[in-house]
């Protein structure tokens, strides 16, 4: 969700990923519906738009749906922005409040987006110190209510879990001993500790910090961002009109692995048997073909924007058959 609307300045740090082979594998056609479903800033929807294709832009963010209202109000043509102010797994029910049941095309950039990264008052990132917040919508629980008021093993669990720290007992006792945490600064400095971890470090060849694999857990805990995406694929699968598009960038391999296994089992394929177990046929019509295989970001894209270096964008082709699990399809 990293991208610049089109009233941004030049030098704008909001940069779009993948951006050109997303709109490839979109292949937007004037008047075509396309929803984006991590809407951001709008790096997307602007080449979208200038295809000349309809967008149904979501987004649970009310700062990124209250700019792209500003944007919409200048971006010339604002009938070809339709914005929606909800999770993209209910992309089904707010393009059926618009009259609209099929679309052409759905494109998700899963993860948090610069604009989030990017500002210390929203918790996101421990670069700048701020409340530890993490929230997407700006609503329910916040990180400093999870990290202060959960049972050390959850903690440890969802740190295993989603960041897959190795040391996630470790830490969530170093947690549970430091609190109340109130900044991303203390939750960093915690991490840091707990695993031995020096910042001065940096620049000498030591890994990356480690306190971003329990931000990462953390965030994607208090946002269900699995669930969210595992749904918000089923969601796309059901709107797309046969020969319609979905494009989806991840940004580690907990996503990519979940798009990945959806697209192959869309597509029909089935785990290779063995002498104990004999491969089974698939019993319901493929709805998905063409699945391509992981696409990276360039050197050169990696060069200009380094957020795009955990980037894998995978894409395919909806066909004819129903929904999987919907009536009328095989799957009951």
């Amino acid at each position: 969700m990293t991208a610049a609307p089109a009233s941004a300045p030049v030098n704008a740090p909001h940069i779009p990923v993948l951006l050109d082979e997303v709109v490839a594998a979109l292949a937007p056609q004037p008047g075509a519906i396309i929803v984006d479903g991590t809407f951001g800033a709008g790096g997307y929807t602007r080449r979208l738009i200038e295809a000349g294709a309809v967008v149904h832009a979501f987004d649970r963010d009310p700062d990124a749906i209250a700019a792209g209202r500003l944007w919409g109000e200048t971006c010339g043509n604002p009938v070809q922005l339709v914005l929606h102010p909800r999770r993209f797994s209910e992309l089904v029910e707010g393009l059926a409040e618009a009259g609209i049941t099929q679309v052409q095309g759905v494109v998700f950039d899963i993860g948090v987006s610069s604009m989030q990264l990017d500002q210390a008052e929203r918790g996101f990132a421990f670069s700048s110190d701020g409340p530890l917040d993490m929230r997407m919508s700006q609503e329910g629980p916040s990180a400093a209510d999870f990290l202060n008021e959960a049972d050390e093993g959850d903690i440890a669990d969802v740190l295993y879990r989603y960041g897959e720290e190795r040391q996630s007992r470790r830490i969530a006792r170093a947690i549970v001993a430091a609190r109340p945490l109130t900044t991303t600064g203390q939750f960093a400095t915690v991490v840091r500790k707990a695993l031995g971890w020096r910042p001065e470090a940096r620049g000498k060849g030591a890994p990356k910090d480690p306190a971003t694999r329990s931000f990462q857990a953390v965030r994607i805990h208090i946002n269900g961002e699995l669930d969210e995406l595992e749904a918000g694929l089923a969601a796309a699968e059901k709107v797309l009109a046969p020969g319609g598009r979905l494009a989806v960038v991840a940004f580690h391999s907990l996503e990519d692995r979940i798009v990945k296994q959806f697209l192959r089992e869309g597509a029909g394929a089935t785990p290779a048997g063995s002498r104990h177990l004999p491969q089974l046929a698939s019993t319901v019509a493929p709805v998905f073909e063409k699945p391509s295989a992981a696409i990276r970001p360039t050197a050169a894209e990696e060069a200009r924007n380094p957020r795009a270096r955990s980037a894998t964008l995978r894409w395919a082709v909806r066909t004819a058959a129903p929904a999987r699990g919907t009536k009328g399809s095989i799957a009951g």
